[in-house]
């Protein structure tokens, strides 16, 4: 079994001192996006870990009326929903200066993922990427983005050729349907990122590292394995 070693980890103290490098590393990879194309792609993702670099990143100055933001996954819920990623995003990254930054959801007022599955993909078709920075989590079971083990569609949305760019997502410890940007969307990215904070969440990702027994399969090694760009981890206990 390979080793996976494709990019470089960042260590820090406390998730604040993590929050702030990352928000200034991602800050970056926006404004030379702006320099570059004039105009900026960000996909982020939802959970309580990114609540400090969203507060950050929402300050950091740059013209955010050029930088369009939208979601890596989402669960199949309205915005009013306190489990909503967008309704945290807009709470708590377009803010301060982010508040002119265009959001682009993918939840839809459609009853199922499914049904929204076709708006949410001309959404993201509708984007100029690559992106300029796609910033990951991970659970405890190496999911990321909901390429969750089980899931109903996870061998489709880890396909590298999947021509879909949005696929829903089912899945046994998933909780809500979920909607969520394909392996293939994701890596058309200049820079990937992993957030992740814990000692049992470094452990995880060690063991999807080394891909022994049940970790050979865990979908972070999938992303490992196929992201095309380094893949920069910042962790901290």
């Amino acid at each position: 079994m390979t080793i996976l070693n494709n990019g470089d980890t960042h260590h820090f103290a406390d998730g604040r001192a993590l929050a702030t490098a990352l928000a200034g590393r991602v800050a970056d990879r926006l404004r030379a996006g702006l320099l570059e194309r004039d105009f900026a792609l960000l996909a982020v993702s939802g959970g309580r870990t990114p609540l400090h670099f969203f507060e950050l990143l929402s300050q950091a100055p740059m013209d955010w009326s050029r930088v369009q933001v939208t979601l890596v996954d989402e669960r199949w819920v309205d915005e009013s929903d306190p489990r909503s990623n967008a309704r945290l995003v807009r709470e708590q990254l377009l803010q301060h200066a982010a508040a002119t930054a265009r959001f682009v959801p993918l939840y839809t007022d459609a009853a199922t993922p499914e049904e929204g599955q076709a708006e949410a993909g001309r959404r993201i078709h509708a984007l100029p990427l690559p992106f300029d920075a796609v910033v990951l989590g991970m659970g405890l079971d190496g999911h990321t983005a909901s390429f969750f083990p089980g899931g109903d569609q996870l061998e489709a949305a880890l396909d590298p050729n999947q021509p879909s760019g949005v696929l829903p997502m089912r899945a046994p410890d998933a909780g809500e349907p979920r909607i969520t940007l394909t392996l293939a969307t994701l890596l058309q990215t200049r820079h990937l990122f992993l957030h992740i904070e814990g000692e049992d969440k470094r452990d995880v990702l060690a063991q999807a590292r080394l891909g022994l027994g049940a970790a050979a399969h865990y979908p972070v090694r999938t992303v490992l394995a196929r992201s095309p760009v380094p893949v920069a981890v910042y962790w901290c206990p």
